[in-house]
């Protein structure tokens, strides 16, 4: 038996719908790991220009939804342009996606917060890495 691989450009509507489920489940994901920390106890929080900034859900929003629709984006472009946009796409995701650990790494308030930030960040490219690029 053989199998027959699913092209994802063969159904455009359908790779929308997908893509469009990624983004929001990255984005959800994010909100019930901010969620968790919450409840269990943790103020995310980093420190900008000395002072301490709360991380609410809508910053968590905001930080998942921005980046998702821009790796959409990159994708498609990538997508009208070479025959290897997913493998380059991979590589360009995962790049950003331990860059952006930068950022929990020198600016969370308190190790809380820096372990929250980290989750958040891994889990928004665990949700949203293997989604587009299986769309």
């Amino acid at each position: 038996m053989t199998s027959t691989p699913v092209s994802a450009a063969a159904d455009p509507a359908t790779r929308l719908r997908n893509r469009v489920l990624a983004v929001a489940g990255a984005t959800v994901a994010a909100v019930v790991v901010w969620g968790i920390a919450v409840l269990v106890g943790v103020d995310p929080q980093v420190t900008m220009a000395g002072a301490p900034m709360q991380i609410g859900v809508v910053a968590v929003i905001l930080n998942a939804l921005v980046p998702s629709l821009l790796g959409w984006a990159l994708l498609a472009i990538l997508e009208r342009r070479t025959q290897r946009a997913r493998t380059i796409w991979t590589a360009v995701a995962l790049v950003v996606t331990l860059l952006s650990l930068a950022g929990p790494l020198t600016s969370a308030a308190d190790p809380g917060s820096m372990t929250t930030l980290i989750v958040l960040h891994l889990v928004v490219a665990a949700v949203l890495v293997p989604a587009l690029r299986r769309s």
